[in-house]
């Protein structure tokens, strides 16, 4: 994976000033040099300015960038974030139509295949991805992120110009933008938090580009932005038996195509049955080539003392990554985590993301991607399956199918409980993210044939993919880029996705067992213990001395008193908090963030305001 970085102005001549504007590049290129930190390049023509920085996976001598290519008086060029899992067949296609290749690496595809057939050729493209091309002939410049959203694309106009880059601190070099929060970005933060609403890029003035979209900029026209993918709903028609063989073909084909990397590659290994599945299959591939794969386990160091099983979180994971890693025979790692390194991280998930995060369930993966990438540039997940599947609890529970509300915050008074009233009487949460929400399920593709409950299954399972599982798919991206290292994610193949979205309820939950078509379609990869294994999500540390430590970082920052998330906490209320115990079962956010992540995130919402001087305007 990479970083890219750039920008144009339809008017501006950027090679009257070029030192400048070169050395602009080169701070963009500097401030996302951990998302690939093999190569560097920019290139600056009269109205546009590319950057990258890259990370070598494939044709690692002869994938250097930006990659130029002129052809019939045309010469265009590419930056590109990402990795394409047809890139085979594509290239045979432009070799049929008469290109020649002068790499192996997937960018020129990419590149070619612009030049080809213009920006719908990013239809044909199956991968992840993220890249900028400019048409120095008709001084077009286009931005293209993948359907899923898997890679991030973040851009801002100012005074006509058009500043974008793979994280927000990229932009934020560019000295015509200033790191300004209204009352929007506040209830991004506090309201939605760690979620995003899609697009929104919770700094005033600065989006990021939809999944499944692309912008155009031209000298003729104000920015264009275009829908190439989006979901369709139709009735399904293949019988259980057939949904359940489609299912276990496309995720077996979605592994396995994902395993294509010029380096070795591992998986991380849960011993649930998402990570289990792409596993077992990579582990089985390697084995046709004489190969043994690497597996990783994430634990909190003591945390069999301490662990509290809740309705969320029903069980560890290390007996059941000892049966499956015997089972596929991996050569495994157990990683652990510890109070300190979660503590310390916790400011380092700030400049990864260039926002509040996941509080410790995203310092923690920081921490476990660091060690990963010491031996490791790819490694594969398990990642999307519960939100495609339904996997999640509130997918089951019918207080999530009648409420009105995002199931994974259903009750908004635990974000309220340590702001001022002053703060919470400007902010307006509660018409914020209910506005939110509404907007998203008015959006739901909708199928004539649904019934009532199904339509609505249909609108849990949208606000799924567009919210939650982007929320977690930003997390994958940003903790194991700033380590260098690749995650992908075979289940958030496109194919999958749609095949899946229209598959009525009582396959995807037969006979009520949760994921059971998933389940069904592993048949004879995995154990059965395994196979049927309850859902138990990303650990977290349960250990007390973290909260008390948390508990002290706290206090440290209301007694220093000059910090800026004091603005926005009532001291009496947070007194009041930190002096009661922490109740595990009752999240604030999904599963995972309970009343020591509450703390944690206050602490990264403070960390980010200095960081990135953050102004608050319009209040």
């Amino acid at each position: 994976m990479c970083g890219i970085a750039g920008f144009y102005h339809k008017e501006k001549n950027y090679e009257e000033n070029e030192l400048h504007y070169r050395s602009l590049l080169h701070a963009m290129h500097r401030e996302l040099w951990r998302r690939g930190p093999d190569d560097a390049g920019t290139c600056l023509t009269k109205h546009c300015g590319l950057s990258h920085s890259r990370l070598s996976i494939i044709d690692i001598a002869g994938g250097h960038q930006p990659m130029m290519r002129s052809a019939a008086g045309r010469t265009c060029m590419i930056v590109y974030n990402g990795e394409l899992y047809n890139g085979n067949e594509l290239r045979g296609l432009l070799t049929e139509r008469g290109w020649t290749f002068d790499t192996s690496c997937d960018t020129e595809v990419i590149l070619l295949g612009f030049m080809e057939f213009g920006p719908e050729f990013v239809k044909r493209l199956n991968g992840i991805f993220a890249f900028a091309v400019y048409d120095s002939r008709e001084e077009t410049l286009h931005l293209f992120r993948d359907p899923m959203g898997v890679k991030p694309l973040f851009y801002t106009e100012r005074n006509g110009e058009l500043i974008f880059a793979s994280e927000l601190k990229g932009i934020l070099a560019h000295p015509a933008v200033e790191a300004e929060i209204d009352r929007q970005g506040l209830n991004e933060i506090f309201g939605i938090g760690p979620a995003r609403t899609p697009g929104c890029g919770v700094l005033k003035g600065i989006r990021e580009v939809l999944p499944g979209e692309y912008l155009a900029c031209s000298r003729e026209k104000e920015l264009q932005r275009n829908t190439y993918w989006k979901l369709s709903s139709h009735p399904h028609q293949d019988s259980y038996e057939k949904t359940v063989e489609t299912v276990s073909f496309l995720v077996q084909d979605s592994i396995r195509r994902q395993m294509v990397s010029d380096v070795p590659i591992c998986t991380f290994l849960s011993g649930g049955v998402d990570s289990s599945l792409v596993s077992a299959v990579c582990a089985a591939e390697l084995k046709k080539q004489g190969k043994r794969l690497a597996t990783f386990s994430f634990d909190f160091v003591d945390n069999q003392k301490n662990f509290k099983a809740n309705a969320f979180q029903p069980s560890q994971d290390r007996p059941y990554v000892e049966k499956m890693a015997e089972y596929i025979g991996s050569a495994h790692t157990f990683l652990e985590c510890d109070n300190r390194n979660q503590i310390e991280l916790l400011y380092d998930s700030v400049k990864a993301h260039d926002l509040p995060a996941m509080a410790d369930v995203d310092s923690s993966m920081l921490y476990f991607c660091s060690q990963v990438s010491k031996k490791y540039k790819v490694t594969l997940t398990g990642e999307c399956a519960d939100e495609i599947f339904g996997g999640y609890p509130w997918f089951h529970k019918e207080e999530s199918m009648k409420a009105e509300m995002f199931p994974w915050t259903m009750d908004l008074s635990p974000r309220k409980e340590l702001l001022s009233d002053e703060f919470l009487e400007a902010l307006r949460m509660e018409e914020y993210v209910q506005e939110s929400y509404c907007r998203s399920i008015a959006e739901t593709p909708r199928c004539e044939e649904d019934s009532p409950r199904e339509a609505r299954r249909r609108e849990i399972a949208y606000l799924n993919l567009k919210w939650f599982m982007q929320t977690l798919l930003n997390r994958m991206d940003r903790t194991s880029m700033y380590s260098g290292l690749e995650a992908r994610v075979p289940f958030a193949d496109i194919r999958i996705v749609q095949y899946v979205w229209n598959v009525p309820w009582e396959m995807k939950a037969k006979d009520g067992v949760v994921k059971s078509l998933l389940r069904e379609s592993g048949r004879n990869l995995l154990p059965e213990e395994i196979l049927f294994r309850r859902k138990s999500p990303y650990p977290k540390t349960y250990d007390p001395h973290y909260e008390e430590l948390l508990k002290g970082m706290v206090r440290e920052v209301i007694l220093e008193g000059n910090s800026p998330v004091l603005q926005f906490i009532d001291p009496k209320k947070m007194e009041e908090f930190l002096s009661k115990s922490s109740d595990y079962g009752k999240p604030w956010y999904g599963q995972l963030m309970a009343g020591p992540q509450m703390l944690a995130y206050l602490l990264q919402v403070d960390e980010w305001m200095k960081r990135y001087q953050v102004r608050t305007v319009g209040l």
